[in-house]
């Protein structure tokens, strides 16, 4: 039987690599078509963010790896950070069902 350490690091959880952020109306949204190109402020030659539970551990650049996209890692924040990130705040009960806002920042 595992120990309680090796289960919890078996335990998966949402990553996501962001290209860029943008707000756009309500309007602009409706319009869009297939085909659309929607322009991102960001230089294509810049660093990708690396995301955990919607938080910020590190940074990447973007590569190819056979015919799928994948992450370079050029920076990663320390351990605390990693696990901080991957762990609720102590004044939220944790419930994996829900979607924190992007500016919500866990303790």
């Amino acid at each position: 039987m595992p120990t309680s350490i090796e289960s919890i690091l078996k335990l998966e959880v949402p990553l996501i690599v962001q290209i860029a952020r943008r707000t756009m109306t309500v309007e602009e949204v409706m319009s869009m078509t297939p085909g659309a190109i929607i322009e991102l402020p960001k230089s294509a030659a810049d660093e990708l963010e690396i995301l955990v539970n919607n938080k910020e551990v590190g940074m990447g650049k973007a590569v190819k790896v056979g015919e799928n996209f994948g992450v370079r890692v050029t920076s990663i924040g320390g351990l605390e950070q990693r696990i901080t990130a991957m762990g609720a705040s102590s004044d939220t009960a944790v419930d994996h069902s829900r979607n924190l806002p992007e500016n919500e920042e866990g303790s």
